[in-house]
Formats: structure tokens, C-alpha cells, sequence
């Protein structure tokens, strides 16, 4: 059922999606929708069952959060609208929970799944369980357990091998002894626009209507008056270094590139620029958070806020990376220098 409580056909809730030119490539697709919030399905009785219950893309991005269904959709979604050939799983993880993802199958057969609530992204290499104990086997990465069946706007197949535990499977999908393939036309019928169970037209993303600049200094601000609050009732200073803090931005940035593409840089000027600017005798020390209510809690980050020493002094760097639909991934980072007077 979808949001409006209408059954739906699954293939129904996926449809090429082109984000414009608000997404550049399919990891950037995949970062914008891991921010989106996570908010599991609410369960109606007491049985402590799973609701069916999935949103529309439409009903998902106003709401601005939902279940691993929605993102795996949207994910799906937006994978076909760049061009690749991407399907969404339904299976398990640890413990028999249930849960969705993404899977792309390249030209080249290589298979990869993709994390919808973390933009994480997997190779799929699988176990044969024929070989011989002295073959060394691929060892899984992904969280993922078993996998039921695939599908996307299109297709739709079960999973019909000996065994369902995802290490195992091959995705073959022209094998029908391994996928068995649900009619396209039937598939058609139901799915295309203007069927009766057929969703509305899916109106083009929007451009964030957030300014990063203006929102990263207004979170920054509000930081150091807790932090400087909080220091003054432990009966300590707080001098804060706005030339370190301009020099945690490149940290921040590499942050969200690695986060996005997978690939780190910027860390060696990074490194160079810190030595520079802390004296010698003196140490520094630097932490990111994604969130204000995690710092506290973090020892290391919390040794930082509360740093006692000589010559203190503080810094913090927001930054603010939106994305499409009020969307954005936030990153704060605390950082310190001081000469111990141990």
C-alpha cells in the first residue's frame, strides 16, 4: 500500500528519473539521498509485525524522510535516469531483518550494490560453494544476508537458486533457472502511465532553497556561545583561533568528497597548513562530528570542548553541503592547540 492506502504493483513505485542538473553522477545521486532522514514505518497492533506500507516519490521528498524502501526507490530511480541498469533487492540482513537496497548490473556483469540510508557502495562477488576448502572464497562486505527478488519500473524477478543467502547468488538474469522473470507486458499493463494502478507524474526535483554560506556561519555562531557557555560553567576560558578555524574548511570538504565519490584528497595540504600554524611545544587536536548532539558524547570531542592547558585556544568549522529538496549533509569540526602544562 502506498501513503494513500492504494495496493500498488512494486515496479509502480520506480520510474527513470533525471535530476537536471541539481546531480552530476550516479555517487552524487546516491549521497543525496542517504541525508534524507530515516524514519522506519510505523507498525499499526501490537503483533510487532513490519507495516507494507511504501510512499510515493512524491509523498517520500515532501515528507522529507522515510523507510529504506523509499530511499531504495528514489535510489533506483534516480540510477535508471543516468543510464545504468539498476534494480531494487528485497532480502534480509543480519538477523533475518528486512530490508531493501540497490543493485546496478554493468555491461560488463559486474554487479554492485548500493546502500541506499548510507550511499556505501559494494562489489558483489560470489561464493561458489562447489570449490574445494583450499580455494580461497571472496569475503562479503556488505551487510546484506538473503535476497527474494529484484525489480525496477520494467522487470521483475524471483529469486528461484538452491539457495537465497545473497554470498552465494548469481545474477544471471537471463538464466530463468536462477531468476524467474515475471511477464514484461503484464508488467506493462499495470505499470504504464495511464493504468489504473499507475502513480501520477513525478514533478522535476527542486533546487535547495538553502544558502550554505549564510546557514554554516548562523550554526557556527550558535556553536561557540554553547561552547563558550559551557566552559564558563567549568570555570574555563574561551579564546577562540578564527584563522584555525578558516584552516579546518579543506578537512570538511574531503570529508564530503570521500563521503561522495569514495576517493580522499586534500588531506596533505590539509596537514601542512596545521603544522604551520601551530607552534612548536604546542598540540593540536581535531574532530568531526555530522551532528552537534554526538559531540558531547564523543570522549575525544569532549576533551577538545573541555581542553585544559596553557595558551588555549579554540577553533570550529561548519559547513553546510545542500542538495535537492531542502536536502543537506552537515559536518562540524572541533578542533584545538594549546601547550600542555603537564
Amino acid at each position: 500500500q502506498d501513503e494513500n492506502g492504494v495496493n500498488r504493483p512494486v515496479c509502480s513505485y520506480i520510474r527513470p528519473l533525471r535530476a537536471g542538473r541539481l546531480l552530476d553522477t550516479p555517487r552524487q545521486a546516491a549521497r543525496f539521498v542517504s541525508v534524507l532522514g530515516y524514519e522506519r514505518a510505523a507498525v499499526i497492533g501490537g503483533g510487532g509485525g513490519k507495516q507494507e506500507q511504501w510512499c510515493t516519490l512524491l509523498a517520500f521528498l515532501c515528507r522529507n524522510k522515510g523507510d529504506c524502501e523509499d530511499h531504495a526507490n528514489l535510489l533506483c530511480s534516480l540510477l535508471l535516469g543516468f543510464g545504468l541498469e539498476a534494480f531494487v533487492c528485497v532480502g534480509t540482513k543480519a538477523k533475518g531483518v528486512p530490508h531493501t537496497w540497490v543493485m546496478t548490473h554493468g555491461t560488463d556483469g559486474t554487479v554492485t550494490f548500493w546502500e541506499s540510508l548510507t550511499g556505501h557502495r559494494y562489489i558483489h562477488r560470489p561464493i561458489n560453494p562447489d570449490d574445494p576448502p583450499v580455494v580461497e572464497q571472496p569475503k562479503p562486505l556488505y551487510p546484506y544476508r538473503t535476497i527474494g527478488c529484484i525489480f525496477n519500473h520494467q522487470k521483475f524477478f524471483g529469486n528461484c537458486q538452491p539457495s537465497d543467502a545473497v554470498e552465494v547468488c548469481v545474477f544471471d538474469l537471463h538464466d530463468e533457472s536462477k531468476w524467474k522473470p515475471m511477464s514484461e507486458e503484464a508488467i506493462k499493463s499495470v505499470c504504464s502511465p495511464g493504468a489504473t494502478s499507475s502513480v501520477p507524474p513525478f514533478p522535476p526535483l527542486c533546487a535547495s532553497p538553502l544558502d550554505a554560506a549564510v546557514t554554516s556561519n548562523e550554526i557556527e555562531l550558535q556553536l561557540r556561545i554553547l561552547v563558550s557557555e559551557h566552559r564558563k560553567d567549568l570555570g574555563l576560558s574561551a579564546v577562540w583561533d578564527d584563522h584555525l578555524s578558516y584552516l579546518l574548511s579543506p578537512a570538511l570538504a574531503a570529508y564530503e568528497l570521500e563521503r561522495t565519490t569514495g576517493v580522499s584528497a586534500g588531506n596533505e595540504e590539509f596537514q601542512d597548513a596545521v603544522r604551520r600554524v601551530v607552534p612548536d611545544g604546542h598540540t593540536f587536536k581535531g574532530n568531526a562530528r555530522r551532528a552537534f548532539a554526538t559531540c558531547l558524547r564523543s570522549p575525544f570531542c569532549e576533551e577538545i570542548i573541555c581542553c585544559r592547558g596553557d595558551q588555549v585556544r579554540l577553533a570550529v568549522r561548519v559547513r553546510v553541503f545542500p542538495y535537492p529538496e531542502s536536502a543537506c549533509a552537515l559536518w562540524i569540526m572541533f578542533a584545538c592547540k594549546y601547550r600542555s602544562v603537564l
